[in-house]
């Protein structure tokens, strides 16, 4: 009893799906290679990520020290420029001491205000002691005087003016130290 719509004409044939085969259940040896591989792959992503994390620690202490480096490069220029102000300095307190107050002396304290501005503009200023309270940071103390109108250490006199460097102490500044007097 075959209808006709039974038929198909050849070649129409639907092919019946074969069932997947069953996946292959690895054996114990095949199981423990993939967690040693796996446990080898962790390793070796956790030694990247502590050899990158290291080399930018590495990078950001270059450019600091780079910095520093560029921050203090003047410092023995200015070492050696240091002295040159002092004998500015000297000349003018001479020329006081002498009544002189021409010119000349005049010339002499634009060209030492000339010389701090210059200082100033690159980071170097004069640490102003006069009065201050001892800083042993700060000041050397050369000698002590003795000073009742003065606190116990306190600046009476800067004999040779300190510098600062940004933030160091290009040269302390030399000075004498007030004392209580002795009963």
């Amino acid at each position: 009893m075959n209808t006709m719509a039974d038929e198909k004409p050849a070649g129409t044939e639907v092919p019946t799906p074969e069932p997947a085969p069953a996946p292959e259940v690895p054996d114990a040896a095949e199981v423990a290679r993939l967690r040693q591989l796996a446990a080898e792959r962790d390793e070796y992503l956790d030694l990247a990520q502590r050899l990158r994390a290291e080399f930018e620690n590495y990078q950001k202490r270059n450019q600091k020290d780079r910095e520093l480096e560029r921050r203090y490069a003047y410092t023995p220029l200015l070492f050696d420029l240091l002295p040159v102000y002092d004998n500015l300095e000297r000349t003018l307190q001479a020329a006081q001491q002498g009544g002189d107050s021409g010119a000349l002396v005049q010339g002499v304290a634009m060209v030492q205000n000339q010389f701090l501005e210059q200082l100033k503009r690159h980071g170097v200023t004069r640490i102003e002691a006069q009065g201050k309270p001892f800083d042993p940071n700060l000041h050397q103390a050369v000698m002590q005087q003795e000073a009742d109108e003065l606190e116990e250490n306190t600046v009476v006199q800067v004999l040779e003016h300190g510098f600062m460097n940004h933030d160091r102490v290009l040269r302390p500044a030399k000075v004498i130290v007030s004392k209580k007097r002795s009963a």
